[in-house]
This record gives C-alpha cells, structure tokens and sequence, in this order.
C-alpha cells in the first residue's frame, strides 16, 4: 500500500474510534510495526493525530477525544487497559526492573510511580527489608501479602483504567514522606532529554514524588526514546539515574547524560 493511502487508512480509524494501537494497524493494512510508527511520527508532526506510547490518539477538533462537556481527554493510556499496556515489550520491561532492583539497599525507603515496569520492579522487592510507598494499585496487589515489606499505599481518587490513585489527597500523602529514592514512569523522553507524559492527572504526582525523595530514577524501557507525549514533567538535569534497555536511541541518551544523568543499560 502506498503511504499515502496508508495514512488516510489510518486516519480513518482514528477518527473513527478516538485511538488504535501499533499492533492493530499492522495487522489491519498487513505492514510491519515499525512502519506504522514511522507512519505515526509523520502524522504526529503535521498534527494530524497524537502519537502515544504503543498507538494514536485523535487531536482535539476531529471529533474523536473530546470527552463529556466538551473537555479534552488528556489521558492517553485510558484507550489501553493496563492488562493491554502489561502484555506489550515485556522483555525489556523486565530487563529495566531487574537492573533497578540491584539499586535497593536493605531497609531503605523506596517510592513507586505507577506503571507497569514499576510494578514488574515490586515484584523483585518481595522478601526485601524495605518500605515502599506508592500510589500503584498494581504495585499494592504484588507486595500486600509479602511480610517483609512495610508497605504505605497514598490516598486519594481512584483512576480505574491504570490501577491508580491520583489527585489532591495523593499529593497531601506525599507531603508528608521522605524517602530515599523514587522510581519514575513516563510515557516517553524527547530527543533533548525531557520527560514527557500523556497523562494530566498523574504528572503532579510524578513531580510531589521527586520533591519527596533524594534520588530520581527513571525506569523507561527502550521504545520510549525518543518518546511523545503532550505534558513536561521535568528536564534530564532533575533525573540522577536512567534504567533502560540495550538499543535505546543514542543520541537521546547521550542529551540525558550530558545533563548529568547516570545512564545504566539492562
């Protein structure tokens, strides 16, 4: 199929149902993944859709990702459930926890960020002499039984499409820890370095959590460089230490430790 065909073809789905995936366009117009990423980066620079992690999203105006009252939907991973967002680069997910594991030291105070990679990392905390405190309904499942882990579950709004909790109550929680280090999602980093989010209600939370810890570790596998998303969480000079995969884009890498970013490779 031509590109050009292509790209209507694609349109026509977003627009159609509000958001697709990487995988379901390739199967549907019978391509690879990577080129139907290529497809989306084009189609993200000319504004014609929004380009998240693993999909698309239509822009405010075409109808399809303005929600009830007329408020635009800036909540990207809403159109994937979590179980859908678990199941896509598992190996590289569990390649990033286990090299953040080995940063834990016994008796520390450990904040997690939602995410499926942080919840791949609790399940490497079981048995650990730890605390751990974190807003992650799914990082609360795997470490709620574990007797060796204090485990501290901030308050707040429950977002039920990522096993969440969020909002003003969450970020008053938040207030009151000190720990030694957090351990950060997002959903991609640009090509100079910053982190970025699709999620408006989580990036305060992301924020109040590097307020509230003395070491900022970002988890973010390989397919996240560079990355897109609408909202800025920080710059790569607010990061002490980057976990992700072998192959991730070099020169995006490369701005993250020239702004004095620790880069481990799993």
């Amino acid at each position: 199929m031509l590109q050009r065909l292509r790209h209507a073809e694609i349109m026509r789905r977003v627009r159609s149902s509000g958001a697709t995936s990487v995988r379901d366009l390739a199967s549907q117009l019978g391509v690879s993944p990577s080129t139907i990423r290529r497809d989306l980066e084009v189609l993200d620079r000319d504004g014609t859709l929004r380009r998240v992690r693993g999909g698309a999203l239509a822009r405010a105006g075409t109808g399809a990702d303005i929600g009830a009252g007329g408020h635009v939907a800036l909540d990207a991973d809403a159109a994937r459930p979590f179980a859908a967002v678990d199941a896509t680069d598992e190996r590289e997910k569990e390649a990033v926890a286990a090299r953040a594991a080995g940063l834990v030291g016994d008796g520390e105070v450990i904040l997690l960020d939602i995410g499926t990679t942080t919840m791949r990392l609790a399940r490497r905390l079981r048995g650990r002499r730890v605390t751990v405190v974190t807003s992650s309904l799914a990082a609360f499942d795997v470490l709620r039984c574990d007797p060796e882990v204090e485990l501290l579950l901030l308050g707040g709004r429950l977002r039920r499409p990522y096993h969440s909790l969020v909002g003003v109550l969450t970020e008053a929680a938040l207030s009151q820890v000190v720990a030694d280090r957090v351990f950060l999602g997002c959903s991609g980093v640009r090509p100079d370095g910053q982190l970025v989010d699709s999620t408006l209600a989580e990036v305060p939370l992301k924020r109040a959590m590097m307020a509230a810890a003395g070491q900022v570790v970002l988890l973010a596998d390989r397919h996240k460089f560079p990355g897109t998303g609408a909202l800025r969480v920080c710059g790569p000079e607010d990061v002490d230490v980057l976990v992700t995969n072998e192959g991730a884009d070099e020169p995006t890498l490369r701005a993250c430790a020239a702004a004095g970013t620790q880069v481990l490779l799993a």
